[in-house]
This record gives C-alpha cells, structure tokens and sequence, in this order.
C-alpha cells in the first residue's frame, strides 16, 4: 500500500525535484513543470504518463488507475489510488513520471549511479 511519504520520499530523491503546495494539493515538479499531484485528501495521485499508453493503463487496471478529468485530458496524465499501489510500483512511477519531464542527460547521469 502506497502512502504520501513514499511519494515523497522518491519524488524528492530526484534531481531537480521541488515539492510545492498549489491550491491546498502537493505538486512536485521539475521547473515549471507538474509531473505528480496528490489530491486534497491524499488519497489518488495523479501523474505523468504517456497519453498513448494511458486507455490501455485504465482499462487494464481500473480499479488501480483512472482518468483525470475531462479539462485535464489534454495533458500526458493518468490518476491512480494510492493505496491500491505497492511500493515497488508506486517507485516505478514517480521515477517513470520524472523522466517524462527532465532532460534525457540528466535522467541518464541519475541512472547510471542508481544502477
């Protein structure tokens, strides 16, 4: 089960990530750009995500992982309950979503000295 400091956690293990509070909901983010957002009660996370990749996600797992809402389709997002994630997965996708928006150089750099 994934929880708000297993976000964090990962979110702020990774260069060029800022935590920020933006209409009382946590956003990380990367510059300017939002690449995770928990809701006001902390219970989904939304996130970047591939918009090809993201109907095939939520019809798959739909009890995992849903659309955000219609205003917010034209973004590369997907949402997901938190606590239907583990926290192995939960990792995957923050690091997936931060690679989204961050120079390839730098994911590369942070990559090498994960592995």
């Amino acid at each position: 089960m994934g929880s708000v400091d297993d976000v964090r956690k990962v979110a702020l293990s990774l260069p060029r990530t800022t935590e920020h509070l933006i209409r009382d909901r946590v956003k990380f983010r990367v510059g300017r750009i939002v690449y995770l957002a928990l809701s006001q009660d902390e219970k989904t996370l939304g996130f970047a995500f591939p918009k090809e990749e993201r109907d095939a996600l939520v019809t798959t797992e739909p009890e995992r992982f849903f659309l955000p809402r219609t205003s917010d389709l034209r973004y590369h997002w997907v949402c997901a309950h938190l606590d239907k994630l583990d926290a192995d997965e939960l990792r995957d996708i923050v690091v997936d979503a931060w690679r989204m928006v961050v120079p390839k150089r730098v994911y590369a750099q942070w990559h090498q000295g994960a592995s």
